[in-house]
């Protein structure tokens, strides 16, 4: 098992940053038991978002593209480090919007609710500025489709 801690002191790092792993990936210290850094999930993805991590683990890049949930990176990974189960739900990670926010600031943006497949990016009316953006937990699915083009670099996927 690798001591990520360790690892992460011995490269002059506190603390050992937390990575995004792969749709239905396993529990974080089981995923890295199981994961063999074969980097089969990597050229499996069809949007090219699942790269190489610290360490050689698989993370996800929001910032090549949007997660589909197709699974191939499932599928492609035979140590199961990534294991589909009925009725789960691929990862609990949702999209916040953080201060760098454009209509935080006065200025007009609804790029990221243009993104959002699923909707889940609102802009209710308010008094005296730009509407700010309303993400709704339940229909976000954490795909990271709104990350990229906002041009504040404000969404985060956690």
């Amino acid at each position: 098992m690798v001591d990520a801690a360790r690892r992460g002191f011995l490269r002059g790092r506190s603390r050992p940053k937390a990575e995004l792993r792969p749709p239905w990936a396993l529990p974080e210290a089981a995923f890295v038991d199981h994961c063999t850094r074969c980097r089969d999930c990597l050229p499996a993805c069809p949007q090219g978002i699942v790269v190489s991590g610290d360490g050689g683990y698989p993370r996800i890049d929001f910032s090549r593209g949007e997660c589909t949930f197709c699974a191939a990176c499932v599928t492609a990974c035979q140590p199961q480090a990534l294991l589909r189960r009925e009725g789960e739900a691929p990862w609990a990670c949702r999209a916040s919007v953080g201060a760098a926010c454009l209509p935080q600031h006065g200025v007009e943006c609804r790029v990221c609710g243009d993104y959002c497949a699923a909707g889940a990016i609102r802009f209710p009316p308010r008094l005296g500025g730009s509407p700010l953006p309303a993400i709704d937990a339940e229909r976000c699915t954490g795909c990271g489709a709104c990350l990229a083009p906002c041009p504040g670099g404000a969404i985060q996927i956690a």
